[in-house]
């Protein structure tokens, strides 16, 4: 992806410096330069953020006999005394672990959950206030193979 990125910023900056067939100003008055802009400007940031993540060997969720490690950036741990439930869902193509926590737990942890942050592994749950949405896309293994984790420590959590 960050390969992808830089040469989507490269062919968009070649594209508005030849023109393309009509001449082009650099200013804020010109919509195809702040559109332009605006796109260099977003996939800088998934070049970057994919980049930092390819160099992160670790894994971003680990069930053990513990409880439930949660990385992203946040390193948080879960015990399993803090988990009510822990299920799979599905949000348009991608599964997502469903992890319900005691409200007080998820409030200690301080995610810093954002409905907004569309690259974000962790997202929070409609309807659920102390809950937490794992990403597959995220993940080193399969949502699916990361419930059944759970199924084998604590098989009364999961929740279909």
């Amino acid at each position: 992806m960050a390969v992808l990125a830089a040469g989507m910023i490269g062919i968009s900056i070649l594209h508005f410096v030849t023109g393309s067939g009509q001449a082009s100003s650099l200013t804020t008055n010109d919509p195809r330069f702040v559109l332009y802009a605006v796109l260099v400007a977003a996939m800088g940031y998934y070049a970057w953020a994919g980049f930092t993540r390819s160099r992160n060997p670790e894994p971003q969720l680990v069930v053990d006999h513990d409880g439930i490690m949660v990385g992203f950036g946040r390193n948080r741990r879960f015990a399993w005394n803090d988990i009510l439930w822990v299920r799979l869902r599905r949000l348009g193509f991608r599964p997502q672990l469903q992890i319900g926590l005691v409200p007080e737990a998820f409030m200690r942890t301080d995610l810093r959950l954002s409905m907004w942050n569309l690259d974000d592994g962790l997202r929070p749950i409609r309807g659920a206030p102390a809950a937490v949405a794992v990403r597959d896309n995220g993940l080193d293994a399969r949502a699916s193979a990361m419930l059944d984790a759970v199924r084998s420590f604590r098989p009364n959590l999961v929740k279909s």
